[in-house]
């Protein structure tokens, strides 16, 4: 019998009133979801849980139990439908906290608060909203009086907005502030977050400093993590560490090194039935494969991680999911393919609000097909002002190499016209031309197809056959026609 059986054996005891049971609940659930067993809360929630994002009934609870109730069923939530990958889960998960937040604040239980707030800031994160994130956790900390565990846990998810969001500097000085506060006395869990943090953030400035100490660093870190984790019985969190393992020895190059952590980490996801992780696992292994020159499996793997992806809410991961799989389309010669899930990688993260992950599937898409003039040279270069706004607070010195790679790409196809272009033929330079000069004349026009072949020296009829045929894409631009009034006068019968 485990910790949680027998303190859910006092649910029992004829002395205690509902609001207490319902309290032992939900403490016990807290617990287990802290320790990664969510199956396990959703039994220890007991009636409360009706299915991911599912209000409870509260009706009747005393307000601090029912903030409880809500509390616990959203964060429960949050997690089983990110790791479901269940559609509209974050969204739920979000006002049952909301309401939870709304109720504690009522009451002046301010670290209760501030321990909500943490758990709404995951929400958005997890959808790649970074500065919503961010504030929730800002406030959170500063609402938080004489609890060092949750200073603990607010500081940590700071840390992995940071990460996340490019700022590794910041990340970095706030674990090293905090570092006293995640001694023996924090516990295994509390720990392993620690170490696997600091690995995260050694290894992205490992990366964006070329400091190879820092890779050191970040092994080691990793290795603590998995260490404290195994101590605590995290079977999930073991596992998404070994993937940071497997994807820092896929960037040294370590490629068989980097499918046994995968290897691990895929086998301890299956039997924990976690398909949000496993896709996670997935992308990784897509890249190594990739690395690898081994598209076909690269394709597989991938297209099975957008697949369980695309169920859920967490944007950011998708984006780079299908960002993946756009480079291994590409690399099969289905250009048409990855040029659509490029874009689509570019729109799901900017909708979502995680920018650096559109700032990057912007500048993949310019990588892939900028050269080969199967993208318009004007979106081009749109793509790159949108890449570059996006990634100007990045601290990654191949985010750095990679926009200046491109702005070359772009600056060479807005020049003249080369023959040593890659796939350049003389049709398709002659009508990328001719469709600058229709663009121009119907934006100079105001989408007036008769002013514009006037401005082209062309008949309306000429130009209107060329924007169905040749530049459907201009269509648009076109003003709607004018219908034309039917004369009120009678011709005289003859």
């Amino acid at each position: 019998m485990t910790l949680a059986d027998e303190r859910l054996k006092e649910l029992d005891s004829p002395s205690l009133t509902e609001d207490e049971r319902a309290v032992l609940r939900c403490r016990v659930a807290a617990d287990l979801i802290h320790a990664g067993q969510y199956e396990a809360a959703r039994e220890a929630l007991g009636e409360f849980w009706r299915g991911v994002g599912a209000r409870p009934n509260v009706e009747g609870m005393g307000e601090a139990t029912a903030a409880e109730v809500l509390l616990q069923v959203g964060f429960l939530s949050g997690w089983m439908g990110a790791s479901s990958q269940a559609a509209g889960a974050q969204e739920s998960a979000k006002d049952l906290i909301s309401e939870s937040a709304a109720i504690f604040e009522r009451l002046g239980d301010f670290n209760r608060a501030a321990a909500v707030r943490s758990d709404l800031a995951l929400c958005y994160w997890r959808e790649g909203a970074y500065d919503e994130a961010r504030v929730l956790l800002e406030e959170a900390s500063a609402l938080i009086s004489g609890d060092g565990q949750l200073k603990a846990k607010t500081v940590l998810r700071l840390v992995v907005v940071e990460a996340s969001a490019g700022r590794y500097s910041d990340a970095l000085r706030l674990l090293t502030e905090s570092a006293p506060t995640f001694g023996e006395g924090a516990g295994h869990v509390l720990q392993g977050g620690f170490h696997n943090e600091l690995g995260n953030v050694y290894q992205l400035l490992g990366k964006a400093e070329r400091r190879e100490d820092y890779t050191d660093k970040a092994i080691l870190e990793y290795t603590a993590a998995i260490y404290h984790y195994g101590q605590a019985g995290h079977g999930a969190y073991c596992a998404s560490i070994e993937n940071n393992l497997a994807f820092l020895l896929y960037k040294l190059e370590r490629h068989r090194q980097a499918h046994e952590h995968l290897d691990r980490a895929g086998a301890a996801l299956r039997r924990l039935n976690d398909a949000g992780l496993l896709a996670q696992v997935d992308e990784t292994r897509a890249r190594v494969f990739l690395a690898e020159k081994k598209y076909r499996e690269a394709g597989r793997v991938i297209s099975r991680a957008v697949q369980t992806l695309e169920h859920g809410g967490a944007a950011a991961l998708l984006a780079e999911g299908l960002t993946t799989q756009g480079v291994t389309l590409a690399r099969l010669g289905d250009n048409e393919s990855s040029i659509n899930s490029l874009r689509r990688a570019v729109r799901v993260a900017g909708e979502a609000g995680a920018l650096s992950n559109a700032g990057l599937a912007a500048l993949t898409l310019i990588e892939e097909h900028g050269a080969r003039r199967v993208i318009p040279a004007k979106e081009l270069y749109q793509l790159y002002r949108r890449a570059d706004e996006l990634l100007k607070d990045t601290q990654d010195a191949e985010d750095i190499a990679r926009l200046r790679a491109a702005a070359r790409i772009v600056m060479r196809r807005l020049a003249d016209v080369n023959l040593h272009d890659k796939n350049f033929t003389f049709y398709n330079a002659v009508q990328e031309f001719e469709a600058k000069l229709i663009e121009q004349a119907l934006d100079e026009a105001g989408g007036s197809v008769t002013r514009a072949a006037k401005l082209l020296g062309l008949t309306h009829q000429t130009l209107g056959t060329m924007l169905s045929q040749r530049h459907k894409k201009l269509a648009e631009k076109r003003a709607p026609r004018e219908k034309r009034l039917r004369s009120i006068i009678k011709e005289p019968k003859e």
